[in-house]
């Protein structure tokens, strides 16, 4: 993968501190600093789907009373109503 350098401008202790932690993993700083925002961005979307799961569990019914259906089941309880008239 092509590489794009980016500049960015900390105060000394933030850079010391990036410089030791590398040497500590025996990595570059910009070794060091890619690997953090690969991290970060997999927790945020963990995050994001673990919230987006409890959003559905929480709101669930007001989603089947909104909705109806599911693959032509009912979604509160799973009864297939086609031909029923459900939306």
């Amino acid at each position: 993968m092509p590489k794009t350098q980016l500049n960015v401008r900390v105060d000394e202790a933030t850079a010391e501190t990036a410089r030791q932690r590398a040497s500590q993993r025996g990595i570059s700083v910009n070794r060091y600093i890619e690997e953090l925002v690969r991290q970060d961005e997999g927790e945020n979307g963990k995050a994001f789907v673990e919230a987006a799961a409890d959003f559905m569990k929480r709101y669930e019914e007001v989603f089947a009373e909104e909705f109806g259906t599911r693959d032509g089941k009912d979604i509160r309880d799973g009864r297939d109503i086609r031909g029923e008239g459900a939306r």
